[in-house]
């Protein structure tokens, strides 16, 4: 397979690529020559192009992980569906609904795999949490609590995440992996979002680096998301998860692992998985490859759960009010 797109995050989709058994990377896809070359001798060597449709090409690629900016995902995704060709999306999986739909439907009909690569699903502490929720740990789960907060990443303000025309803001570029994270562990389906976004950096910031969501659910749960990339020191890496449930609650503390489960039979320990989340994600990609009607670990439907509700966020943000799922579904920012 090839990687499309050599920038920091493809580094990770390709040591985890290189680390497996089941999969090899073919070569690299960039734009900017002199990125691709230098991608490719970092990874041993491999071939490399600017010419994407020359890469699907050649013999023995039958799938991509692609690592370009958001406002690319669609057109891509488009041309490696008909190819007829497997694809690994770099969250989201595009910045539309509508966009993200028509993505979907692409791969189905072309009776390939996509995934977005929504890698929190895959790190040790949702896993954990979500394994602790599955096997009746708090009971029926009614509220969750997922808090990441951090420092400035990018090295610069001409980058293509601080325009939102690109990234399609800052809640679907970071925002959904809290908000893929808490609909998955809370087993429910979300309604409506309220948020609130700052930029705490600067305000001549474009996106919002600082974003609190409100995600109400079908069922009657509530989930409550902060996401920031406006703290100090910029060294800053906390998280927090709170869920409660009918019989109990699970919580994280953000100083690592000592981590517990309250219930009414006592309290006891939560422990982690030892794994790197970008080989899991890798390995659930190349399961639903290999087996189309297993349960997959991340569903088409869910990305595009997570497009609709990173979009309902900053729609909220704008509006100063709750926006439904329905209303974004129904392709309001089309």
């Amino acid at each position: 397979m090839v990687i499309v797109g050599a920038g920091f995050i493809a580094d990770h989709h390709g040591a985890a690529l290189r680390a497996s058994s089941r999969a090899r990377l073919a070569g690299i896809v960039d734009v900017d020559a002199g990125r691709a070359s230098a991608a490719a001798t970092a990874a041993g060597g491999v071939p490399w192009t600017t010419d994407l449709a020359e890469a699907l090409a050649r013999p023995g690629v039958d799938a991509a992980i692609v690592c370009t900016p958001n406002m690319t995902h669609e057109p891509i995704a488009q041309q490696i569906a008909a190819a007829g060709k497997h694809l690994l999306m770099e969250k989201p999986l595009t910045i539309t609904v509508p966009s993200a739909r028509a993505v979907v439907e692409a791969f189905d009909a072309a009776g390939t795999v996509v995934m977005a690569a929504h890698t929190h699903r895959f790190y040790d502490y949702a896993r954990a949490v979500d394994d602790a929720i599955a096997g009746g740990a708090v009971g029926r789960p009614v509220f969750a609590r997922l808090a990441l907060l951090g420092g400035w990443i990018w090295p610069d303000w001409r980058a293509w995440v601080l325009d939102p025309a690109k990234s399609g803001g800052h809640a679907l570029h970071n925002g959904v992996h809290l908000l893929d994270l808490v609909s998955w562990w809370l087993r429910d389906e979300p309604v409506s979002v309220y948020a609130r976004g700052r930029a705490q950096t600067a305000a001549e910031l474009r996106i919002y680096d600082y974003l609190e969501m409100h995600v109400e659910y079908a069922g009657g749960a509530d989930a409550v998301c902060e996401m920031s990339r406006g703290h100090r020191p910029s060294t800053l890496d906390r998280r927090d998860v709170l869920v409660a449930g009918t019989d109990g609650v699970l919580q994280l503390p953000a100083d690592g692992w000592g981590s517990t489960v309250v219930t009414e039979s006592g309290t006891s320990l939560l422990h982690p998985q030892a794994a790197n989340g970008f080989a899991v994600q890798l390995d659930a990609w190349l399961d639903a490859i290999a087996d189309r009607a297993a349960e997959r670990a991340m569903t088409p439907a869910d990305a595009v759960r997570a497009v609709a509700l990173g979009v309902a966020t900053e729609l909220s943000i704008e509006r100063g009010e709750p926006v439904t799922l329905d209303e974004v579904m129904e392709g309001v920012r089309s």
